[in-house]
C-alpha cells in the first residue's frame, strides 16, 4: 500500500484509512484485532475512530491492540464532540469538553499521544477562537500531533484556517467530508478550499453506505431483507442518476476484473485533493475486498466515464462560475 502526505504536513499515511466505527457491538474484539492485523500486514498505517463510536468501545479495542504494536509506525486519528445517542447530552467543542475528551481518549487508546485529533462537527454554540486555541494548546502540550475537522461547510473550514493563520495557531491539516461517486457536494466548496489551503481530504462513506458495493439492483424494488439499507435510504437513492452510476460502475469493474467496491474506492483515491478514503470493515472478508482497491489505477477514460455518470446540473452560483465565458484558467491550474 502506497503512502501519501497528509495535506502540506510531513506526516505520511497509508492511502487507505481503516474506519473502526463498527468495532464493539458490530465487530467483536477478536475479529477487530484480526482486521487491524490484516490491515497493517497489507501496509496500512492510518486508523480512524471517535470517542462516540460504540460509546468509547472502539477506542478501547484499538487501545488493547496497540499494546502489541510499534506505536511509531501507526497514525491514530480520533474525534471529539460529545455523546451521540437518544437522550444523551451533546458536549460540543468548548475548552472544558475538549480537555476532558482528549484525556479520556488517551486512556481508552492506552497511548501517550494522538496523531490526528479532529472536531467531529461544527459547534454553533462555542466561539471558534475557544475551540482553536484549545486545540493549539494540545499540540503544544504534546498530547496531540496534528488537528483536523469533519463535517464542515466550505465557509466554516476557510474561517477556521484564516483564524488560525491570523493568530499563529496550529491549523486544521485535514478534513473528513462525505464523498463518493454518488455524494459529490464536497466538490463544490470543500475540496477547492482544501486544495487551495493544503488540507488533506479523508473521505468517509466512500461506498455510500454499501450502494457502491454492487449489491443493490433496480429490479429488486426495495432494500434487501436484513441489509443495512432502510426503506427511507432506498427511496432517497432510487433514481435515474443512482442507477446510471451503478451501471457504469459495474461495466468498468467487469472490464478490468475488479469488484464494484474496488472501482468505487479507486475513483475516490484518484480524485484531486484526496489523501485517503476511510474504509470500514465489519468482517475480514469486507476488508479483503477493500484492500483490492490499491496497487493499480483507473485510466483517464474510465475515470471520465465514472465521473460523468454522476454529473448533474450545478447549483447557483457554481453554474455561473463554470460558464466558459467566465473561466479564465482551466480548473486545477
Amino acid at each position: 500500500m502506497d503512502k501519501r502526505f497528509l495535506g502540506r504536513t510531513g506526516l505520511q499515511v497509508s492511502e487507505l484509512c481503516l474506519g473502526t466505527m463498527t468495532f464493539g457491538p458490530g465487530t467483536d474484539e477478536p475479529t477487530a484485532h484480526h482486521i487491524l492485523d490484516t490491515f497493517v500486514a497489507a501496509g496500512g498505517t492510518f486508523i480512524d475512530t471517535a470517542d462516540t463510536y460504540s460509546g468509547g468501545l472502539s477506542e478501547e479495542i484499538i487501545g488493547s491492540w496497540l499494546q502489541h504494536q510499534n506505536r511509531d509506525d501507526l497514525v491514530i486519528a480520533t474525534k471529539v464532540y460529545g455523546e451521540a445517542g437518544p437522550g444523551l447530552p451533546v458536549r460540543g467543542a468548548g475548552r472544558k469538553h475538549i480537555l476532558a475528551g482528549v484525556d479520556a481518549s488517551l486512556r481508552r487508546l492506552r497511548t501517550d499521544f494522538i496523531d490526528l485529533y479532529q472536531i467531529h462537527v461544527w459547534d454553533d454554540a462555542t466561539p471558534l477562537e475557544e475551540t482553536l486555541a484549545t486545540l493549539d494548546a494540545l499540540v503544544t502540550s504534546g498530547k496531540v500531533r496534528f488537528i483536523g475537522a469533519s463535517n464542515l461547510a466550505g465557509w466554516q473550514l476557510q474561517k477556521a484556517i484564516d483564524l488560525s493563520n491570523h493568530r499563529g495557531w496550529e491549523p486544521y491539516v485535514s478534513l473528513q467530508p462525505l464523498y463518493n461517486l454518488l455524494d459529490r457536494d464536497a466538490e463544490l466548496d470543500l475540496v477547492p478550499v482544501a486544495l487551495n489551503e493544503g488540507v488533506g481530504v479523508i473521505a468517509w462513506s466512500p461506498l455510500a453506505g454499501g450502494w457502491l458495493s454492487g449489491k443493490y439492483s433496480k429490479d429488486a424494488g426495495g432494500p434487501p431483507a436484513g441489509g443495512r439499507s432502510s426503506q427511507a435510504d432506498w427511496d432517497a437513492h432510487d433514481n435515474d442518476r443512482t442507477w446510471r452510476v451503478l451501471d457504469v460502475l459495474r461495466t468498468v469493474a467487469a472490464e478490468i476484473g475488479k469488484t464494484p467496491a474496488q472501482v468505487a474506492l479507486r475513483w475516490v483515491l484518484q480524485r484531486p485533493g484526496l489523501t485517503a478514503p476511510i474504509v470500514g470493515a465489519r468482517t475480514p472478508e469486507q476488508l479483503a475486498d477493500n484492500l483490492g482497491a490499491v496497487g493499480w489505477e483507473l485510466d483517464a477514460e474510465q475515470m471520465r466515464r465514472l465521473t460523468e455518470a454522476g454529473d448533474g446540473p450545478l447549483p447557483y452560483p457554481h453554474n455561473i462560475l463554470a460558464m466558459p465565458q467566465f473561466v479564465r484558467r482551466p480548473r486545477g491550474r
